[in-house]
């Protein structure tokens, strides 16, 4: 069995209001060294495999096709053995 976290991030080319208004928010809450932030998601999936490879084959195809728009979003992911 296997653990992957995939982190769906906008691509550094498109905007991001719901991180500007928190940077924004931050500002006025005295944290100037905050540059910049950008919002994302975290999607956990357990996956009923061993075999790691695959594990990354499979989980790319369910980026691409489900879990992320590729023409605004880009995608990582990890994959850990569940204890």
């Amino acid at each position: 069995m296997l653990e992957a976290k995939v982190y769906i991030t906008l691509k550094k080319t498109v905007a991001d209001p719901q991180g500007l208004t928190i940077k924004h928010a931050l500002e006025s809450l005295e944290y100037k060294e905050v540059k910049q932030v950008r919002i994302g998601k975290l999607v956990i999936l357990q996956l009923d495999m061993n075999d790691e490879e695959e594990a990354k084959k499979r989980l790319d195809q369910m980026c691409q096709k489900l879990l992320a728009n590729s023409i605004i979003e880009d995608y990582t992911f990890e994959l850990a053995p569940v204890n």
